[in-house]
């Protein structure tokens, strides 16, 4: 069969009224065209505010690096002999060796040991402390981090790890006060105040003057940030058409990709942690001069009985698109008919996601699954030190194969499905961590190979949960579902790098847990339901009743 007589039986298909009479909102938005000129510039539009996302939710990698140091020796200075030798001769009596050669970082000897001058293996009746005058850091990679400014490194090397769990709390937390407030207030006012709190909060932390006024003001960055992670989604993929709403979500999450790249650039340009934030949180300026040209969801106008502004929006997106003259049977009324319910003016809350069976096992299978896909992602994207590379090196070929890799997304989810892929992709991540368990480290290539391929199956995982997540959940709760969500993977987010320090206990338990996490995930997984072509559901009632599958030749039946 042709495209072209493709294209025209999907056309009159979606011409054609449901069983009761009345046109769906999707059939609505085929009407004015779901891929046209008007989603594009919406998503060109959301770029300026989503490239910040991982800049910030990966920041803790370069702005929190730990360069090599150790102790400040100079007190050691008796005024004698110590004070005409080399650094290197300096370092050989004043700093402990390790195991493997290397000096300690966190001990000194309490006099200088002039006997280690000779090699000579004197009984080492030396006492050994701890750091007392500080440190002195290796400034060629970085110039400035919160590590040095603060010295949160030995004993206080918690505090350190503690920013991103921290930071991540608050994306925890503003998750579903974004969600509640966005399904209530709408999508477009919400995302102004996501840019206006998080810039204000990421300046604030820019010039923060202890640590503690830095990771509270860390804290509200990233409850600010969560409310432009889930609502910039949702609002883009409300405008796409069921045809292409797998592309607009991996074209949506190319973002994230640009981001990255983006941040490696910026981070090996300023080396200084307080420029380095205020230079990834600029594109929030841009975002929100643009704010003015962003439309308000029309399928949330009309679900929430705001006829005439839905109507308003539909038309601009119908010239836009050059389709004005199929607005003539659309009008405020067909609106107010497509989101008709029993439930007239009910407001949903988070309680509602658990009433009814069907909504309540997908709230806990997509709780599930979100914790697992977050937890390994971080798990792995929050640890590149590990690979033995420069920090911009492993971020740069990170970001550089989710290009490909989302592209194979968009054709394998529109082949096998959500669902499928879903699967795959975290029990791919769980079987990448599982072989690298066994892989030496001195095998470098090959822990390397096994570890971007991991990353890779880890992201894909994240770009399908997302697109996936805003299939399953009805209109009227999807902000609330997405923000419960969104709480459950920030919780796996912040435990995440904790979970590094039970290396102490056994150096594979992080490994093991990152990996158990990643299969049980996956096998929930198959729990969910499938959402290929499937009509967005606009009420709960719409999925407590057997799901409807479309064809590409039918929207509304």
């Amino acid at each position: 069969m042709s495209a072209y007589f493709t294209s025209l039986l999907q056309y009159s298909a979606s011409r054609c009224p449901g069983k009761d009479g009345k046109m769906k909102f999707d059939s609505i938005l085929a009407e004015v065209n779901g891929f046209g000129k008007f989603q594009i510039r919406l998503v060109l539009i959301q770029i300026l505010a989503r490239v910040a996302l991982p800049c910030h939710f990966l920041l803790n990698n370069f702005m929190a690096a730990v360069p090599s140091h150790h102790c400040n020796i100079s007190a050691l200075d008796d005024g004698g002999i110590f004070r005409n030798l080399t650094l290197p001769q300096k370092l050989a009596v004043g700093i402990p060796a390790e195991q493997d050669g290397t000096r300690s970082s966190c001990q000194m000897f309490s006099k200088p040991q002039y006997q280690y001058l000779s090699d000579s293996n004197s009984s080492e009746a030396t006492s050994r402390v701890q750091c007392q005058n500080g440190w002195v850091y290796d400034n060629s990679t970085f110039k400035s981090t919160i590590a040095t400014e603060w010295d949160l490194v030995c004993s206080r090397k918690g505090m350190n790890r503690a920013t991103a769990t921290i930071f991540f709390a608050g994306v925890m937390a503003g998750a579903p006060l974004f969600g509640f407030l966005s399904d209530r207030f709408g999508r477009r006012p919400l995302l102004l105040v996501s840019y206006l709190s998080c810039l204000t909060f990421a300046v604030l932390s820019a010039f923060s003057s202890s640590y503690i006024m830095f990771i509270i003001m860390r804290f509200f960055t990233g409850l600010s940030i969560s409310g432009i992670s889930i609502i910039a989604i949702v609002l883009n993929v409300e405008w796409f058409s069921i045809d292409h709403r797998t592309f607009a979500g991996v074209i949506i999450s190319l973002d994230w990709t640009l981001g990255s790249f983006f941040m490696v650039a910026i981070a090996y340009c300023v080396t200084e942690w307080r420029m380095l934030i205020l230079a990834v949180s600029s594109p929030l300026i841009l975002a929100t001069i643009a704010w003015r040209w962003l439309p308000e969801s029309a399928r949330w106008l009309a679900a929430n009985g705001k006829a005439d502004a839905a109507h308003h929006y539909i038309m601009k997106c119908a010239e836009m698109n050059n389709t004005t003259k199929r607005m003539a049977s659309i009008t405020p009324m067909t609106l107010l008919e497509s989101a008709e319910t029993e439930t007239g003016d009910k407001k949903y809350t988070f309680v509602d996601l658990f009433r009814t069976p069907n909504i309540r096992k997908l709230a806990i299978c997509s709780g599930i699954v979100w914790y697992g896909v977050a937890f390994t992602y971080y798990g792995i994207s929050l640890n590149i030190s590990g690979f033995g590379l420069s920090p911009y090196l492993t971020q740069f070929i990170f970001a550089s194969t989710e290009v490909p890799m989302k592209i194979g997304i968009y054709f394998f989810l529109e082949k096998v499905g959500r669902r499928f892929g879903q699967m795959t992709a975290l029990l791919g991540t769980g079987l990448c961590l599982f072989i690298n368990m066994f892989v030496s480290k001195d095998q470098s290539a090959i822990r390397t190979t096994v570890a971007v391929l991991g990353k890779s199956m880890s992201e894909a995982s994240f770009t399908i949960i997302y697109l996936y997540t805003t299939e399953f959940y009805p209109t009227v709760v999807r902000q609330n579902g997405l923000g419960y969500t969104s709480v459950l993977a920030r919780l796996g987010v912040s435990i995440s790098p904790l979970i590094m320090l039970l290396e102490d206990v056994w150096h594979l338990l992080p490994a093991v847990i990152y990996c158990a996490a990643a299969v049980c995930s996956g096998l929930v997984a198959s729990l969910l339901p499938e959402t290929l072509n499937s009509r967005l559901p606009e009420f709960i009632e719409d999925i407590e009743k057997p799901r409807k599958q479309l064809t590409r030749m039918e929207e509304t039946k």
